[in-house]
């Protein structure tokens, strides 16, 4: 017991006890703020590897529609609809099913 009294009145304890504790909870860098800048961190890799896919994704399917005219001729027939001049285009919709 006077050992752990002793301890407390070491001013040296004392003022790395209290700056620990200055560190752990009222620092700007704080515990709280740290796991909450690890999560933003670990949010922000996630959207970066998702969008490094999507950019690869877009950059193939750019490369295959100029270099192949086929390619490109179906993903105009496709997404915006276009067709020769004596062709019909016919557009077939699914009706959505009503719970």
């Amino acid at each position: 017991m006077l050992r752990l009294f002793n301890l407390f009145r070491n001013k040296f304890f004392l003022v790395s006890l209290a700056f620990v504790v200055w560190m752990i909870f009222f620092d700007k860098n704080d515990l709280f703020s740290q796991y909450q800048y690890r999560q933003q961190v670990n949010k922000l890799k996630q959207e970066r590897d998702f969008y490094q896919k999507e950019t690869a994704k877009v950059t193939k399917d750019l490369d295959e529609l100029t270099s192949n005219p086929q390619k490109l001729e179906k993903f105009a027939r496709e997404k915006y609809l276009m067709k020769k001049d004596n062709e019909d285009v016919f557009v077939i919709v699914q009706p959505k099913k009503e719970e």
